[in-house]
């Protein structure tokens, strides 16, 4: 009884289900425009960081925790963008809740007493052209994961 078992889903067929994903030219651009933004977010980090080690901060622990904050918030960027990359249906609704909160430090960029409107300019566009990839009927499609549904 020379019963053929059929190969267990390991890495390779991981990676064979991911290269037949379909990847749309407007989800090709939702990724470039999160790993763009995971690009930023992770400049900020190093650039916080560099700049606690280097200048005495107000408060040491107030100083750690904006470091860790922005270092969690390039992972959760960076994880996004690869989950769009994949096609993960989740990945949606993190870059619609990423873009949002893009929009809100774009408008505190724009007013204030050390307002710089160039740097809410560079964080508003990108995160509306987020937003409209996020929401299109093509993403929507490859990033849904019973895509009969939405036919």
């Amino acid at each position: 009884m020379n019963e053929s078992i059929p190969p267990a889903a390991g890495p390779e067929s991981h990676r064979e289900a991911n290269a037949r994903v379909h990847r749309p030219p407007l989800l090709i651009a939702l990724v470039v425009v999160l790993f763009i933004e995971a690009l930023g977010v992770i400049g900020v980090t190093v650039w916080l960081l560099v700049e606690l080690l280097t200048v005495e901060p107000v408060s040491y622990p107030g100083a750690v925790a904006i470091v860790v904050l922005v270092a969690i918030a390039a992972a959760w960027v960076v994880a996004t963008a690869i989950g769009a990359l994949q096609a993960g249906s989740w990945a949606r609704a993190s870059t619609v809740t990423i873009q949002i909160l893009l929009i809100a430090v774009a408008v505190g960029s724009f007013q204030g007493f050390y307002a710089r409107p160039d740097l809410g300019w560079a964080l508003l566009v990108p995160a509306l052209v987020g937003i409209v990839l996020a929401l299109t009927p093509q993403v929507i499609k490859a990033t849904s994961r019973n895509t009969s549904q939405h036919e």
